[in-house]
Parts: C-alpha cells; structure tokens; sequence
C-alpha cells in the first residue's frame, strides 16, 4: 500500500498523468532522475547536441585506460541514456499534440 502511494506522488511530481508516469518509469529503469541526470552531465537544459558534447567528454575523461573511474563513467553512461529517453518522450508528446491540433 505505502509503495502504491510513492509511486502515485512521484508520478505527479512528475507531471501528472500519462507523461508524469513515464518520467517515474523512465526513473525506474535507469536508476536516476531527470534531475540527477541533468546535474551529471552538468546541463541546465535538454539540448541534444550540448547532451552529446558533454557526454562524450566526461565519458572520454572517465575512461579507465587514460585513469579514469570506470564508476563514473558509467554514471555518466546512464546519465545520457535517461536523458536520450526524456528526450524521445518530449518528441512523441510533441508529435501527438500536433497530430490533434491537425484533426481539429
């Protein structure tokens, strides 16, 4: 019951609704936030080309054989997939509200 109730307030800090529980199961999957994953790749914004430039950077400084943490490369790893992942959702809400407006 209490793991029910988590989970119904973090969707709506999320957003609410449909969006607001794929962000929570976005969450869920990569094991960090949007927040965390923004913070990570040191981003105030979803950018796709800033996303990538900053990934491949910290993921390139990180690298194990050049006396990186491969600890911290993988957090950045999964930091730019959650990214890519609240960036495809953006994408598809973007494309089913322009889909209504078209029908209308």
């Amino acid at each position: 019951k209490q793991e029910y109730q988590a989970s119904q307030e973090a969707a709506k800090r999320a957003g609410g609704g449909r969006a607001g529980a794929s962000r929570v199961e976005a969450n869920l999957k990569t094991g960090m936030s949007l927040e965390e994953a923004k913070d990570i790749l040191n981003l105030d914004k979803l950018e796709p080309e800033l996303v990538k430039k900053n990934f491949e950077h910290l993921f390139s400084v990180n690298d194990k054989t050049k006396g990186g943490s491969f600890y911290l490369q993988s957090k950045v790893y999964r930091a730019k997939e959650r990214l890519d992942q609240e960036m495809k959702l953006a994408a598809t809400q973007q494309r089913s509200s322009s889909e209504k407006q078209n029908t209308v």
